[in-house]
């Protein structure tokens, strides 16, 4: 069975899509193309498989690079926008916590694991 990711500060689980699928879905239904995604494989270069694993098949976590090219070829540039100052020694202490408590529920699924295989 695969390992679900899970990110302290990016909330969402990794078993199911990642959210910039939908923001991007959403960019392609504003311009136009989302009835004919070949048009958006032609301009960006990314394929229409990928293209349609990401929005009718099991693809839950697309490249960067992928998305990039779509967003890009679509006028549109992604941006890093500073929303809060933070403070790092605090934030290693609360990364430090959320991996130990991370830990401690791995171990306590593993054992329950191994209760059900005996």
């Amino acid at each position: 069975m695969a390992e679900v990711r899970v990110y302290r500060t990016y909330r969402w689980m990794s078993n199911e899509k990642d959210p910039v699928i939908d923001r991007v879905r959403t960019l392609i239904q504003d311009e136009g193309l989302f009835k004919d995604l070949g048009a958006v494989h032609e301009i960006s270069g990314v394929s229409r498989a990928a293209l349609d694993g990401w929005f009718f098949g099991d693809t839950r976590q697309p490249r960067h690079a992928t998305v990039e090219a779509v967003v890009t070829s679509l006028g549109y540039e992604t941006t890093f926008q500073k929303k809060k100052d933070i403070d790092v020694e605090k934030e290693r202490n609360a990364g430090k916590v959320w991996l130990q408590n991370r830990a401690k529920e791995r171990e306590k699924m593993n054992g329950r694991k191994a209760k059900k295989g005996k």
